[in-house]
């Protein structure tokens, strides 16, 4: 049987005097988006902790941030546009290409992988304390938020860089404006993925090991590395199907003015972001009702 708490003023009314009424809560559809709201102030206190402690020791700090990705889309450029000759949709010069693909996957892979062992690295705290256990990886979602700002003001200063230097064939275009509902899309995904694998990992501590491992093999099925247009016909619907795919390309497609966009597959990807989410906080909640016993 799990306890929910209610603080509210109709509440309060019907119960004469009494601000905090705990009754017995069974319904696995509620998804306590109100208790929630009641607990934003922890919510923000998690996300300041999560940014800061991860680098409180660290020499260069926040500059990490922007070494990863840098670093990465060097590596990239190198191998899959120079090495490999993989195409870039005609966008010049690669690096762009490449920046624009590790950005938006570096906050959706980081969302997945921190949330998918949010209740066995949070064992200690859940055993404690009553608090809305969505707090935990709402947290995580939105600390990460904070370092996919920093990286796309990266992204910013290398297209502004070489627009001054003139030669690229990149450009803005108005699908740019789509930019806040890519983030939430990938924000509901990284977190809708992340609570399942959370929930399965109670019981199953082999998850954990496969998470990383997958998540790299995940972004070979993206087009990180290389456009929709140069896939394979006989895999590009396979492709297509994974929901990161098109918000990366209608990302690509707003800021650099290449790849490939419909309507249709940003409407399927949110579609199927918004089941996984929603099945996600579902089975999360029911988990963490007798979680604690085999955490």
């Amino acid at each position: 049987m799990e306890t929910t708490i209610r603080k509210d003023q109709d509440t309060a009314a019907s119960y004469g005097d009494w601000d905090m009424v705990i009754e017995p809560q069974t319904s696995s559809l509620n998804l306590k988006l109100g208790d929630v709201w009641q607990y934003r102030d922890l919510l923000m206190l998690l996300v300041r902790r999560d940014f800061v402690s991860f680098y409180k020791q660290t020499v260069l700090g926040p500059v990490w941030f922007f070494i990863q990705p840098l670093f990465t889309t060097i590596i990239y450029t190198f191998i899959f546009g120079d090495l490999a000759g993989i195409s870039t949709d005609g966008i010049e010069p690669k690096a762009l290409f490449y920046v624009a693909g590790v950005t938006c996957w570096n906050y959706f892979a980081e969302c997945l992988t921190k949330t998918s062992t949010v209740f066995k690295d949070n064992s200690n705290v859940f055993g404690k304390v009553y608090f809305p256990r969505l707090i935990m990886p709402l947290s995580i979602v939105m600390s990460n938020l904070i370092k996919f700002g920093v990286q796309m003001l990266l992204f910013a200063v290398m297209m502004i860089y070489f627009s001054l230097l003139g030669g690229g064939t990149f450009h803005l275009t108005w699908y740019v404006l789509l930019f806040p509902v890519l983030v939430v899309q990938m924000a509901l995904l990284g977190l809708g993925l992340g609570m399942i694998i959370s929930a399965l990992t109670t019981k199953y501590r082999d998850l954990v090991f496969l998470v990383t491992f997958g998540v790299q093999l995940l972004m070979y099925a993206t087009t990180v590395v290389y456009p929709l247009s140069k896939a394979p016909e006989k895999y590009k619907w396979l492709i297509s199907l994974n929901p990161m795919t098109p918000i990366i390309e209608t990302f690509r497609y707003g800021f650099l003015g290449a790849g490939t966009f419909t309507w249709a597959s940003l409407a399927i990807s949110a579609a199927i972001t918004l089941g996984i989410t929603l099945f996600g906080i579902i089975i999360f909640n029911k988990v963490e009702r007798n979680f604690i016993d085999t955490v």
